[in-house]
């Protein structure tokens, strides 16, 4: 394999970690929803740090990976779906980064009622459940499947 090869494997490689970490903090995030019990929600919400290093080296490597093949492959800098790709991607990163700030206080608050007899608030409950952090998820979902969309399609090229 050459060179351009083995930046490509890569690049799609931290795109892999970079979904499969986003899915897996969603897939806890939805279940701490669901609990009944605040010692559930911390559990499932601690739990989500265990994705933060795919998520980490996925942001890290597609953008370093990306911008290196960028300039591998010789594309213009007027690259237009290079151009959208990033918009979308510092999106998501900066979503998803907001959303997880929201997850860490809602973490604190769910140990801390844990802690005072496990018995759910509804100051936790609504902290679940806020619409605005939930729409931030899901915007950064979003965000991050028109990335791989645009990478894929390649419209315009």
């Amino acid at each position: 394999m050459d060179k351009t090869q083995w930046l490509l494997m890569l690049h799609i490689a931290a795109a892999f970690c970079l979904v499969a970490g986003s899915t897996a903090a969603a897939i806890l995030n939805a279940l701490a929803i669901r609990s009944d019990k605040p010692s559930e929600a911390a559990f499932l919400m601690k739990l989500i740090r265990v994705a933060l290093p795919l998520i980490f080296a996925g942001v890290l490597g597609t953008l370093l990976l990306g911008i290196w093949l960028w300039h591998d492959l010789g594309f213009g800098f007027g690259t237009g779906w290079i151009w959208a790709a990033l918009v979308f991607w510092a999106l998501a990163s900066a979503l998803g980064g907001r959303g997880g700030r929201h997850q860490e206080q809602v973490r604190a608050v769910a140990e801390r009622e844990a802690a005072a007899g496990d018995t759910m608030s509804g100051e936790l409950r609504a902290m679940l459940r806020d619409p605005k952090a939930l729409a931030v998820n899901y915007a950064a979902g979003v965000a991050t499947i028109a990335v791989l969309v645009i990478m894929i399609w390649k419209p315009g090229s």
